[in-house]
């Protein structure tokens, strides 16, 4: 077969390759699916897909017989090679197979909330090797999926996503404190909000505590909760 025969061939098995990567990638992110299975999900889409264009190019590459003689050079010596590539790569390994772990134990899912290295954040991204967090000034870690799935992680979500937000005022000790428990409800604007007194000291402590859907929603709401809290103490005089 003329060289450039070949060379059609390897373009068409490239773009065969591209192809059936691109309809499956389409076909599987269609699905809508619960969050507790779109982790795992994700990760095993990624693997498909990486399986896929990696056997696409190595079909496409044995087309050239120079590729082919180089090929069957290594599969001749294939124990050798196996033993180099294994330690070259171990790391690498390692942290795919720690990926694939993380996607079916969960220890950590996307959107929670986790503490690692004294740095809290999101999980944005779960990949083959490595895991993205995004932190509260909207820096990304980088982890690699191996020290994820053997440190101890702090997550906030694993059970539930909701969060308890909580602010606590301080009054004078003179005042109603049952009034002013009232008050610090309206402030809340959530029927279900509690609020307790937490400390009888030099002031009356009360902490007003409401839940939120995730962690994120909860720090805002406590600073919302902390100026709405203020303004209606101010406007009803018990700072006076």
């Amino acid at each position: 077969m003329p060289f450039w025969h070949r060379l059609i061939v390897f373009g068409a098995a490239l773009l065969a390759t591209l192809v059936v990567a691109r309809i499956v990638d389409r076909r599987l992110a269609r699905r809508d699916l619960p969050p507790e299975t779109v982790t795992r999900y994700h990760v095993l889409r990624r693997s498909v897909l990486t399986l896929i264009v990696f056997d696409g190019v190595l079909s496409a590459l044995l087309v050239i017989p120079q590729v082919r003689a180089v090929a069957t050079g290594i599969l001749a010596s294939s124990a050798v090679v196996g033993i180099v590539v294994g330690f070259a790569a171990q790391r690498t390994i390692g942290n795919f197979i720690a990926g694939l772990l993380i996607a079916f134990a969960q220890p950590v899912r996307l959107g929670d909330y986790v503490e690692t290295g004294g740095l809290t954040g999101i999980v944005e991204e779960i990949g083959l090797t490595y895991t993205f967090i995004r932190i509260s000034d909207n820096d990304r870690l980088v982890i690699p999926n191996e020290k994820i799935a053997s440190d101890t992680i702090r997550n906030s979500s694993i059970r539930s996503r909701k969060k308890l937000a909580q602010v606590t005022v301080q009054v004078p000790l003179e005042r109603d404190l049952e009034a002013v428990g009232g008050l610090l409800r309206e402030a809340a604007q959530d029927e279900r909000a509690e609020v307790a007194v937490s400390a009888l000291d030099d002031h009356a402590s009360l902490t007003v505590s409401v839940w939120a859907p995730d962690e994120p929603s909860a720090e805002r709401l406590e600073g919302e909760l902390r100026l709405r809290a203020h303004q209606r103490l101010r406007e009803a005089g018990v700072f006076a």
